[in-house]
């Protein structure tokens, strides 16, 4: 077994053990997509439970799979912000301090209006994505990969989920 004294005796520079160690302002940047995505996990949880009306099964079924999606991607984004040194925080208290995207609130939602409240939740969580984009991937271009699966994975549920309330075109 390799020890890391023995990859230091190998010519490696600490700093090639140490690893890349973010600044905080890409830290910072993670810990927004984090409190966003985490909110918009636990505001599509509360949808899913409180939805009533047209399409309900197929919305019903359609939101566990934006909050799996929202899920994986916040646990991905905190263990990204560890990998580079960055100590995540979506505590209750800090997400509804700090979430962009907007609440539900405590009642039943019809599944129209939720749709529509679903799409533009999923939405502010893009947009504060493509806002700390750039900062980040002028620091690191792997943290910068991570977030555009991110923006793609949910552009597409934003898409499959806004098409319940969509008439088709008319030419």
């Amino acid at each position: 077994m390799t020890t890391i004294d023995d990859i230091t005796t190998a010519g490696l520079t600490q700093t090639a053990v140490a690893g890349f160690d973010a600044s905080s302002r890409l830290n910072s940047g993670l810990q927004e997509v984090l409190v966003d995505l985490t909110a918009l996990h636990l505001q599509g949880k509360q949808a899913h439970w409180n939805i009533v009306g047209a399409n309900f099964r197929d919305l019903h079924l359609q939101l566990d799979e934006l909050i799996d999606a929202a899920r994986t991607y916040a646990d991905d984004a905190a263990e990204r912000m560890r990998a580079v040194g960055g100590v995540p925080d979506a505590r209750p208290a800090t997400v509804a301090a700090t979430t962009t995207i907007g609440d539900f609130g405590a009642d039943e939602i019809d599944t129209q209006a939720a749709v529509e409240a679903i799409v533009a939740m999923t939405r502010r969580t893009v947009d504060t994505i493509r806002r700390v984009h750039d900062p980040i991937d002028a620091e690191d271009p792997s943290t910068a990969d991570l977030l555009h699966g991110f923006i793609l994975g949910l552009e597409k549920q934003a898409w499959l989920i806004g098409a319940e309330n969509r008439a088709p075109r008319r030419r």
